[in-house]
């Protein structure tokens, strides 16, 4: 069947209001047309932003005095500063709402309040994205993505900054700038240089273990629905007795972890580059609403005193058999905002945001992100983030005031100092908070154990330990020959069978990326060309040409 006939079948279903057996709609090409399908009437009488009425000669701005035509002005001088300064990192992103659910007591190891009650519903918002491509850039580059969570409970907002690796990008806060800068354009060729992210990557090589990940499977998920997804930092808990434990979220898919090849990836953004984007606000238009179930892996403090290994360390994993998981609740995403810009892109979040009974993490990663997440949300947002709609918690009393809107009601006439003797709001005396602080110390040591772990242990075939070859190969073919000896002598490290799988696949990618430069880009493409017009001609067929 061809397209058009399918798309006509579906255009009468909708207009028959008949149901649907196995059909996925694509509600994100319709938004407009449900749109009038709700309003079949214009909404209302255009105005200016002042309100008054606009007059429909004052539309068109030919043979008429600009000067005096407000609705020419608000168009012409908002369009200049309609946009905010885009996200450093996660700048390509979109957002849902939706609730989180409690399905398990885990009020041993917590006493916060959105943990303690078998169904206790809390709503949420959640921004998924990438992480190192600029906004506007096509998502299925083989980069590690993203979700964070702000959770609305009645003891202040809860921010999960998650990513689809279990392992963070770096340990040392210092590494922050530069590796965003070296995995970014090249500050002359505006384009994204490999040779100077594997030069970074060799002179710190802790930053490989997450690197083998992205080249590995998990480093391309089948769009943001089917990955797992992770907070990181081992988080301090304590429950109402004061007593303490450490704890790591994990987000698990409840749609079935899936994953892409680089081949797979590469066709599916010649024909959708924002398949991440549509694919989750079709399932939650098609009420095929995706969750995530919440685990804590649980050590004690006593527990973690003993291990062999830092368990504060962003960049390698608890090591099996030290610790016990237990399921906590399930997150749930059942609505798409209505405003993009209003709700996704100005959603500010902050691993800090922390609630009573979750203290958060003491390692030093956590101290500088801190800070640093408060300085991007000042910087983009203004100092009054936290007042724009999608950041406002459920309860605030601050004598935190003025500055640049959004204000809301800038606490009125309460005293604006504190203390005071005229009841202004006072603090309170949380009895559950440990007395103890936990200072942590790093080893400065690098330790290839975690990535031989991961490559011997955690990778379960040796097919898939050629294609995170295949892909470390890959993106080594355009990097400068002595940062590649350098590469290569480090993935050895690591493991012999994973050096030799890198050198051969380097050595056949090179030759064959040496073959095409001669050639120009046209004559280049033309086999991936020709594969893509026998599919579309097809419509859904496998191709028959044999270079297919």
């Amino acid at each position: 069947m061809r397209a058009g006939a399918v798309c006509r079948i579906i255009s009468g279903l909708l207009t028959k209001g008949e149901g649907y057996r196995n059909v996925t709609i694509d509600f994100a090409s319709r938004q407009v047309r449900e749109f009038k399908a709700k309003h079949p009437l214009p909404i209302g009488v255009l105005t200016t932003t002042t309100g008054k009425s606009v007059d429909v000669r004052n539309t068109v701005s030919e043979n008429s005095d600009v000067f005096v035509n407000d609705y020419f002005l608000d168009n012409q001088f908002h369009v200049d500063s309609e946009r905010i300064p885009e996200r450093v990192v996660h700048a390509q992103g979109s957002g849902a709402f939706g609730y989180f659910i409690v399905t398990h007591d885990v009020s041993q190891y917590t006493s916060a309040d959105v943990f303690n009650r078998i169904g206790k519903k809390t709503p949420v918002f959640g921004r998924f994205s990438t992480a190192v491509s600029n906004k506007g850039t096509p998502e299925l580059a083989r980069d590690s993505k993203a979700l964070s969570v702000k959770m609305y409970t009645n003891e202040g907002n809860l921010d999960f900054l998650c990513s689809s690796l279990p392992v963070y990008d770096y340990r040392d806060p210092n590494d922050f700038t530069h590796i965003v800068h070296a995995g970014r354009q090249n500050p002359k060729t505006n384009l994204f240089d490999l040779t100077t992210l594997w030069d970074f990557i060799t002179l710190k090589p802790t930053i490989l273990f997450p690197s083998l990940w992205r080249f590995s499977d998990y480093g391309l998920p089948y769009g943001y629905r089917k990955m797992d997804i992770f907070p990181i930092h081992a988080y301090e808990l304590n429950n109402k007795q004061g007593e303490r434990y450490l704890a790591k979220f994990n987000l698990r898919t409840e749609q079935g972890l899936d994953n892409l090849t680089t081949a797979e990836a590469q066709a599916l953004s010649s024909q959708d580059p924002y398949y991440f984007t549509r694919d989750l606000y079709n399932a939650i238009a098609n009420k095929n609403y995706p969750s995530w179930r919440l685990d804590m892996d649980i050590m004690t403090l006593e527990q973690a005193s003993k291990v062999d290994y830092n368990p504060f360390d962003v960049n390698r994993l608890w090591k099996r058999g030290t610790y016990k998981t237990v399921v906590v609740g399930r997150y749930v995403f059942d609505r798409n905002p209505d405003n993009s810009f209003r709700d996704t892109e100005q959603s500010a979040f902050n691993p800090a945001h922390l609630v009573p009974g979750i203290p958060g993490p003491a390692d030093l990663m956590f101290k500088s992100r801190r800070l640093s997440y408060r300085h991007a949300h000042e910087n983009r947002l203004g100092s009054n983030s936290e007042n724009i709609r999608i950041n406002l918690p459920v309860y605030r009393k601050t004598y935190t005031r003025d500055g640049s809107p959004p204000v809301k009601d800038n606490m009125n006439d309460v005293p604006n100092y504190y203390p005071n003797s005229f009841s202004g709001p006072v603090p309170t005396v949380d009895n559950r908070h440990p007395s103890e602080k936990l200072i942590v110390l790093d080893k400065t040591s690098v330790d290839l154990e975690p990535m031989a772990d991961f490559y011997n242990h955690i990778i379960e075939n040796d097919a898939h330990r050629q294609r995170i070859a295949d892909n470390a190969a890959a993106s080594l073919v355009t990097v400068d020959e002595k940062i590649v000896d350098r590469a290569l002598k480090l993935l050895d490290l690591v493991d012999t069978d994973l050096g030799k799988r890198v050198t051969q696949s380097y050595n056949e990618q090179k030759k064959r990326a040496d073959a095409a430069a001669k050639l120009d880009a046209r004559t280049r493409v033309q086999p991936i060309a020709q594969c893509i017009s026998a599919v579309q001609e097809g419509f859904l067929t496998p191709p028959k040409r044999k270079n297919c």
